[in-house]
């Protein structure tokens, strides 16, 4: 890119950086989703690969993936607001465009309360607070719903299988196992080492838990139960509590997540429902 044209990008990054964001890169599909619901989806001018919801997300150009960041493709968008997730393979790229003068926010929910005020920071920066406040209100409401209606619910061990080859589940680092612990559940893999942890059928096998939940794209898709029927002396068979969630709505970290979670309490208290009725 020649040297003339950069300076150009970079000084009208720079003067925008105190006024509300008019050109939006979203370098995650989390975040994506963040902007359209603090009502600035019509400022995205780019966006990472599987950024798929809403549907309007789709036909953004792709600037990003887990692996790589294209930096040339970022600058001449001028956009003057990057919002970005750090990961280890993406963290160089992310320094280089920070150091060319662009306006960079991390924007990072690790915590099922974390994604209203997450919301509201986008809408800040985006100039939209009205759209992104109350959408930040409606998912606190909609938590405190749920912590009180679920508060009091006996407990329940839970699997949560978070990919079938290999087999893995996520820790209590996850906001995921917030979710199940706000169901009234226990996640019998929280003290696993790693936020995705490889896991073997054995270790289910010994942690014997009530009810496995897998993450799944068409949860309607019941053949990742096979793997599981061949132990009929696992809880989680013998009671019929092999159940599945949609992938994408309780994996990311954006709105959909507080709606899944809701999804995920009632798969909870129907699975309690099943093991009491269950013939011991």
């Amino acid at each position: 890119m020649k040297r003339g044209l950069l300076a150009v990008l970079l000084f009208a990054s720079l003067a925008c950086n105190a006024a509300p964001a008019q050109r939006i890169v979203s370098l995650a599909p989390h975040l994506t989703e963040l902007v359209f619901a603090a009502g600035a989806g019509s400022k995205l001018v780019a966006a990472s690969d599987y950024s798929d919801f809403p549907p309007e997300a789709a036909r953004l150009p792709r600037v990003a993936s887990a692996s790589g960041i294209d930096i040339e493709r970022i600058l001449a968008l001028q956009p003057d607001l990057v919002l970005a997730w750090r990961l280890d393979a993406t963290a160089k790229a992310l320094d280089r465009l920070q150091s060319l003068g662009l306006r960079l926010e991390y924007i990072e929910p690790h915590r099922l309360d974390e994604i209203p005020r997450a919301l509201e920071t986008v809408g800040a920066l985006a100039g939209t607070e009205p759209i992104a406040t109350g959408e930040a209100a409606r998912l606190r409401e909609e938590l405190n719903r749920l912590k009180i209606k679920y508060g009091g619910a006996k407990r329940i061990d839970v699997f949560y299988q978070a990919a079938d080859r290999p087999l893995m589940t996520l820790n209590r680092r996850h906001f995921v196992s917030d979710a199940i612990r706000l169901c009234g559940g226990r996640n019998v893999f929280a003290d696993a080492p790693l936020i995705a942890s490889p896991i073997d059928a054995e270790a289910v096998l010994a942690a014997n838990p009530q009810v496995i939940v897998a993450a799944r794209n068409d949860p309607a898709d019941t053949g990742w139960q096979s793997q599981w029927r061949r132990f009929p002396d696992l809880r989680a068979v013998r009671d019929g509590n092999l159940l599945a969630i949609n992938a994408e709505e309780m994996s990311r970290h954006g709105p959909r997540a507080i709606a899944a979670t809701g999804k995920l309490c009632a798969l909870l208290d129907e699975a309690r429902s099943r093991e009491a009725r269950a013939p011991r």
